[in-house]
């Protein structure tokens, strides 16, 4: 993303939806002295910790800003680059959020994101939900139409509907992978954790141990390690 987005010296470098902000990092030294990533989340506690882990990686030319990436405060033209990994597709009104992204670019500034593939590619993610579905710890087997998900988006969408008509973004098709540790296989974040406890001592057993059979496959030292598809899009 951050190679294809292709930041210069001077260049001001918008990340959405950061987290600990380690993709706008890596920008950080292509803009150099004279430029600046600025590093923004919708949660101020992971603003928060961005900040830390800047410290922590001695990046000094950014700024942290906690930011609503369907209501930006930001002025109109006013940076060369966005990056956004993995949360246009969580975002209540992703459309939103791309045409307040195609508003505060330049005119030829870029938009380097990415989303996940569809979840017959990306196990890593549907391997665990497929046994609380069949648990009935989730109601519905497929998200809602228009509820945010993993795969809302998944790089078919016209872009028009994105707000972005001109330029028009292309897709290219990456593999990817990731440890989880074994501790998390049943809940991934609290919300998660706590469907689960909603089931009797004997189901919640049961569940664990589906669980932990279906990921039996993807065993790898002290963790688990799970294939997935990422879409990267980059407009033009």
């Amino acid at each position: 993303m951050v190679r294809r987005l292709d930041p210069q010296p001077g260049d001001n470098i918008l990340e959405l939806a950061a987290g600990l902000g380690d993709t706008g990092f890596m920008a950080a030294p292509m803009v150099g002295e004279t430029g600046r990533v600025i590093i923004t989340d919708f949660a101020p506690e992971m603003v928060a910790a961005a900040r830390r882990r800047a410290e922590e990686v001695g990046v000094e030319n950014a700024e942290f800003r906690t930011l609503d990436a369907e209501r930006m405060d930001l002025e109109t033209d006013g940076v060369d680059g966005v990056l956004c990994r993995w949360a246009y597709m969580l975002m209540i009104d992703s459309a939103t959020a791309f045409a307040e992204t195609r508003r505060v670019l330049k005119p030829g500034g870029r938009l380097a994101f990415s989303v996940w593939a569809a979840p017959n590619v990306t196990r890593g993610s549907r391997w665990r939900a497929g046994s609380w579905w069949s648990w009935g710890i989730y109601r519905h087997p497929t998200p809602m139409p228009l509820a945010p998900s993993s795969w809302q988006i998944r790089g078919e969408s016209d872009s028009s509907s994105w707000g972005l008509a001109s330029p028009s973004p292309r897709s290219k098709r990456s593999p990817s992978v990731g440890l989880l540790p074994t501790r998390m296989i049943t809940g991934a974040s609290s919300r998660r954790r706590r469907q689960p406890s909603r089931l009797p001592c004997e189901a919640r057993a049961a569940v664990r141990q589906q669980v932990h059979e279906l990921a039996r496959p993807y065993h790898f030292g002290e963790g688990y390690d799970f294939p997935a598809v990422c879409l990267n899009v980059v407009t033009h």
